[in-house]
């Protein structure tokens, strides 16, 4: 039986859990550029709250104790590396401002493996991508920095990601995994590998473009299906009704999807899409279903904003320098992710119109909200402060329990983005 000492490229939400399961089978080399990352997983702690603590320090220990036998360690040592025969890739594959997919982490992850691989060696992508890129892309640049040739002396699959930050119920090992390979003995490989730890089982694509596609598709299903809700919401909102009402209505009907309208941000939904409208683009085909959805969505952010200035007026409110609070910045709740929020975009949208606007979430990263997006949030609310505007982004738990009266004006107004809180407290809801 072969034997296999395993290098995961990314120490993120989805590079973590799959270095832990793996750490009971095998030796895990956790490998991110991000040193202080390093550190902290070493030292058995996870800023992204996505690790078992338990697991972690256990995996820590078995490593040390079984010289790399079986184990997890972190490492930023591109050396240190060097002897494993398998790297999983999980970085990053986000879009830039023009909406286009940035290929750069990926790329760059590519040059550097093809710098250190051996022949036999099997490199999986799990990173989103758009059909065609594992092959198109990322295989020339392991070539060229290698110097070997691909499925003679190296191999690759790819096996997409399915993680969802925060959930503790639908984990890495419960929900059902697709897996390819660049040869139909390596795919096998690659999925009997996966089904160490999937315990919900694997599914074992014709190839590795047909992988890709599934998980593109997988979110774009989802965005355009948000994507009517939210124009509905929008439609609903010039009738005078509530568009929640309506989906409760609607939603006695057996086969009536009952999708929430919001704000569709993070490192999937509001992403993906576009790698598929990407390759399409490529081809000649516009794809008009997938991006009318992203326009909608993208535009919710906007309509919010724009919602809670009307009724400000409404009530007789001045608009310049009036106080709002916007309460989470997280893209979804009871989780720390900031990833490609659209929190930031109601905000941005706010400040456009002379309004001063305070931003407070318990579960966010002060530091990482500045780097990323320049804004500083509050440590705590101020029951001192009272606010013309309060906008509920994020239904985090904190939140639905908050006594409104203590920080709210007597001519303030509520908007409520998730219908999550009594709807008597609120002027609006999304």
């Amino acid at each position: 039986m072969k034997s296999y000492n395993i290098a995961i490229i990314g120490q993120g939400y989805v590079g973590l859990p799959l270095s832990l399961e793996f750490a009971h089978h095998y030796p895990v080399l956790g490998f991110d550029i991000n040193i202080e990352r390093i550190n902290e997983l070493n030292n058995g702690h996870d800023a992204t709250l996505e690790a078992d603590i338990d697991k972690l320090n256990k995996s820590l220990n078995r490593y040390n104790e079984s010289a790399g036998t079986i184990g997890y360690k972190g490492t930023s040592n591109i050396q240190e590396i060097e002897g494993c025969n398998v790297f999983i890739v999980t970085v990053p594959t986000p879009i830039d401002k023009y909406n286009a997919p940035d290929l750069n982490p990926l790329l760059t992850a590519s040059k550097m493996l093809g710098g250190i691989l051996k022949k036999g060696d099997i490199v999986i992508f799990e990173s989103t991508v758009f059909p065609g890129c594992t092959e198109e892309e990322c295989v020339p640049i392991l070539e060229k920095y290698s110097g070997l040739k691909f499925n003679e002396d190296f191999f690759v699959g790819y096996s997409p990601e399915r993680i969802n930050p925060g959930d503790k119920i639908n984990t890495l090992t419960s929900v059902m995994k697709v897996t390819s390979g660049s040869t139909a003995e390596i795919a096998q490989e690659v999925d009997d590998l996966y089904k160490k730890i999937i315990t919900a089982g694997t599914h074992k694509a014709p190839s590795i473009r047909v992988a890709e596609a599934s998980k593109a598709i997988e979110n774009a299903q989802r965005d355009v299906n948000i994507s009517f809700v939210n124009e509905l919401a929008l439609i609903f909102d010039r009738m005078g009704i509530d568009t929640n009402d309506v989906l409760e209505a609607a939603g006695t009907k057996y086969n009536f999807l009952k999708y929430k309208p919001g704000l569709v941000g993070g490192h999937c939904i509001s992403v993906d899409p576009y790698y598929l409208a990407h390759k399409a683009e490529q081809l000649g085909y516009h794809p008009d279903v997938i991006l009318s959805g992203r326009r909608v969505n993208d535009s919710i952010a906007k309509f919010i904003a724009s919602k809670v200035v009307k009724l400000l007026i409404a009530k007789g409110n001045i608009i310049k320098n009036s106080q709002s609070l916007i309460l989470g910045v997280t893209f979804k709740e009871n989780c720390p992710d900031v990833r490609n929020t659209k929190v930031i975009d109601i905000y941005n949208e706010l400040k456009d119109y002379g309004v001063d606007v305070d931003i407070f979430d318990p579960w966010a990263d002060k530091e990482e909200v500045k780097d990323e997006y320049g804004v500083n949030i509050l440590d705590q609310l101020d029951n001192n402060k009272k606010y013309d505007s309060i906008i509920i982004a994020v239904s985090h738990k904190e939140f639905l329990t908050l006594d409104f009266e203590k920080i709210k004006k007597e001519d303030s107004v509520i908007f409520d983005t998730k219908a999550c809180i009594d709807r008597s407290l609120v002027d609006a809801r999304l």
